[in-house]
């Protein structure tokens, strides 16, 4: 969502949309200032065994604030991007972007597991993205 949703993000969920109260905890504890960092959020997902997604809406119901992008998108002290262009991008990580595109966007969850197969960091991958002039989304929390 964009900036002038900021405080009413529940609204991309269906009216009633119910949150596990366990969830609910293990996020308010990573809050600080209304934030959450996306690794925050990533660290709670693998130790409550629910995937992304499903933090991301409880951090909706909560309208809670995403912070810190792995990928270098946002959150950054009311920059819009951390990450910068790449000086290039080998032929064989472009190759495997390209392969990984839906409708000429990187989803997020396709990006992290290609830094992952190439062992680079999150943060290179969307550098090398930028490069390619290669937008980054959906969001695996459901940002933006």
């Amino acid at each position: 969502m964009v900036h002038q949703d900021k405080g009413k993000f529940f609204e991309k969920h269906p009216v009633g949309t119910k949150v596990p109260e366990d969830l609910k905890q293990e996020i308010l504890n990573q809050v600080a200032d209304n934030n959450i960092a996306c690794k925050a959020a990533e660290k709670i997902a693998l130790k409550m065994k629910t995937k992304l997604g499903e933090v991301g809406v409880v951090i909706d119901m909560l309208n809670i604030n995403i912070a810190q992008c792995q990928l270098g998108l946002f959150g950054y002290d009311g920059k819009s991007k951390q990450v910068s262009e790449a000086s290039s991008v080998s032929p064989e990580l472009e190759t495997g972007i390209c392969a990984a595109l839906t409708d000429g966007r990187l989803p997020c969850a396709a990006a992290w597991k290609i830094a992952d197969q190439f062992k680079i960091k999150r943060l290179d991958l969307c550098a090398a993205c930028e490069k390619l002039k290669i937008k980054v989304k959906p969001c695996q929390l459901g940002a933006f």
